[in-house]
């Protein structure tokens, strides 16, 4: 009896392509900071940080922001600098 080979489409056989549906991608977003050509984050710029910042006081991550590794460094230790001196809540209101 000859073997099979595997085919290329799914286990459903109707074949589609693998991946993510077009309903969950997302287009590429570039750094907004880097766009400003904003060199340094600065703790007192509450307006900026509070961007980067749910409702619920919780720092939004670089993947959803879309700032670059730098960037997202820098904002990181700025919104905690600027909760340090009271510039900007722990925990959001």
């Amino acid at each position: 009896m000859p073997r099979r080979t595997p085919s290329k489409t799914t286990r459903s056989g109707k074949g589609r392509k693998r991946g993510k549906s077009s309903a969950f991608r997302r287009f590429p977003r570039g750094c907004r900071l880097c766009k400003e050509k904003i060199v340094s984050v600065d703790y007192k710029d509450t307006a900026l940080l509070s961007k980067f910042i749910t409702e619920q006081g919780k720092i939004i991550t670089g993947r959803i922001s879309g700032n670059c590794a730098s960037h997202q460094r820098q904002v990181a230790r700025a919104i905690r600098q600027a909760r340090i001196m009271a510039l900007m809540p722990f925990i959001g209101e």
